[in-house]
This record gives structure tokens, sequence and C-alpha cells, in this order.
């Protein structure tokens, strides 16, 4: 059974100011980083890290320089565009001690639940042995896992847990449904749904926001787990207000410039942000300077 449970996030890939390479010293800046503000595990290369940038090769050297620097679990995405690929980036994972794989269907094509499901039950089968498969449901971005495929493999046991980032609450519901008979890692993946999920039974969550605000969800977690409702609405209500801020950028986007704000190392932009979209970043940031007075005072 795979041991990851509350408040852990979703690293960004920072990258070379020169190219769109990715940058290791930076990014053990960022895991320093989180750790200090003790979230309970770390997902590299998931959407938040912008994987679909990244040659192989780049990933397995982070993922072996994040796991040698973490002082919490590192989770590993292996989602790829062809199964032979995320089978070398699970191996290279395992091989370097990380917690867990993340799985996606393969990216861009669209393809059907049969050949869904065949991918996901090779991948497990060809991963088994090495490290526990979390499903990573991500409909926004990629291929969604139907729900029919999802509950199979886990009623099973064929996958040790899932990642749901849908934010579709029936989903939810009927993944916790399960959970009532059958013992799996049910971890929220959207930040929209984090505090609901995780009041209701999910054993933690995986958040992008989190890389940018760790304080602030190491400190939700806390307030549900601890039964202080008053304390965990005050807090919901601030990550649902940053989520409405960062939502007016593409992707990870608007996470990058909060944790540019905080002095954080985060590189080039992998497309660039046209005027517009520039002013609204200035606008944020000078939002976001405030926003952190008032998290500051709402964790201490």
């Amino acid at each position: 059974m795979v041991c990851i449970s509350g408040a852990n996030a979703a690293a960004i890939t920072p990258t070379r100011p020169q190219n769109s390479e990715a940058d290791l010293s930076a990014s053990l800046e960022i895991i320093d980083f989180l750790c200090s503000h003790k979230v309970r595990g770390i997902a590299v290369f998931g959407a938040t890290g912008e994987f679909t940038h990244f040659a192989t090769e780049d990933r397995i050297r982070l993922t072996h320089m994040a796991v040698k620097r973490s002082r919490v679990p590192v989770i590993v995405n292996a989602t790829h565009s062809s199964l032979s690929e995320s089978v070398r980036i699970a191996e290279d994972a395992a091989s370097n001690g990380a917690a867990a794989l993340l799985i996606q269907p393969p990216i861009y094509f669209r393809y059907q639940p049969p050949e869904i499901r065949e991918f996901l039950l090779r991948f497990i089968d060809e991963s088994e042995n090495r490290l526990p498969v979390l499903l990573y449901n991500l409909p926004a971005f990629n291929n969604a896992i139907p729900i029919e495929v999802s509950l199979e493999l886990l009623e099973s046991g064929a996958a040790a847990g899932i990642k749901d980032s849908s934010g579709n609450w029936e989903y939810m519901a009927q993944l916790l449904q399960l959970r009532q008979r059958k013992e799996f890692a049910l971890l929220v993946g959207n930040d929209t749904t984090t505090a609901r999920g995780r009041a209701a039974g999910a054993d933690g969550f995986v958040s992008g926001c989190a890389c940018a605000v760790p304080e602030l969800l190491v400190a939700l977690d806390d307030a549900i787990t601890s039964g202080n409702s008053d304390h965990a609405a005050r807090l919901a209500a601030m990550l649902a207000e940053f989520v409405a801020q960062i939502d007016q950028f593409p992707g990870p986007s608007g996470v990058r410039e909060a944790l540019l704000e905080r002095g954080m190392p985060v590189g080039g932009r992998a497309v660039p942000f046209a005027p517009e979209t520039r002013r609204k970043a200035a606008e944020f940031r000078e939002w976001f300077r405030g926003f952190l007075r008032s998290l500051h005072e709402a964790t201490q």
C-alpha cells in the first residue's frame, strides 16, 4: 500500500533563462522550499511541472536529483505519449528511490476506453514489482480515465490508488464510495475540490497551488484533520481566491508568477506572454504581495 497522504505539492520545473532545458540547481531550490514548509510529499513532472516540454533524459536526470535532495517522499509522473517511454521513466524512478508513480493515459491523441484500459494495465504489469502505481485522471489536459476503468483497476488491486484531478465531484463521489469496501490511496488533484475531498475522506491531495503557497495547503490540511471547521473554511476561502487569480493564466503560469514574487528561480516561460498577459502578471504579483501578508496572519 502506498503511504501518500496529507498535503503534497506538485512542483514546477524551473528552466534555464536562455533555453527550455530543465534547471537542476533551481529545481533543488524548489524542493528545499517545499520541504521547509513541511509538505508531506512532492510530485515531479506532473501538469504543474509541465512534463510535456521535457525530454525523457531531462526527466530522469531531475528525478534522480529530486529524490536525493528531498526530505519527503517524491512521486514521479511517468506519463508519456508511448508505453515504452513511460516504462523507462518508471524504471528509473524505482531505481532512484521514488515513493510512487503517477500515470495518465498516453498524451496528445484521443483514445477510447479499451485502449486506455489496456495501456494502464500494461504499464502496471511492467511496473508492479517496482513502485506503487497511482492512476492520474486529468481530463482538462488529456484523455480522461473513464470512471469504470478507474473503479475496475482500483477494486482489483491492479492500481494502488488514484489522483483525481478532474474537479468532477460525481467522479470523486464514486471513488469515495468504492473506498468504503476497498482500500486504496485516494488523492485529490484539483484545488477547486481539495477541501471538500479531504473533508469527505480522501487520504490527502497533490496540489499545484501548494508549490506557490505551501503554508496555506499545509494549514488547510491540519485544520480539516483536526476538526477546526471555522479555520478550515477561512483557509479554503483563501485557496479559492488564489485559484481564481491564477486561473487567468494558462496552465501553471500563475503558480510560476507567485513563486517569482517569492524570490524563487523559475526560469523562462515555455510560451511567451502576450503584452496584455504581461500586464495581468504585474497586477497579479502586486495582488499576491498583499495576499501573502494575509496568509501569514492566517497561518500563524
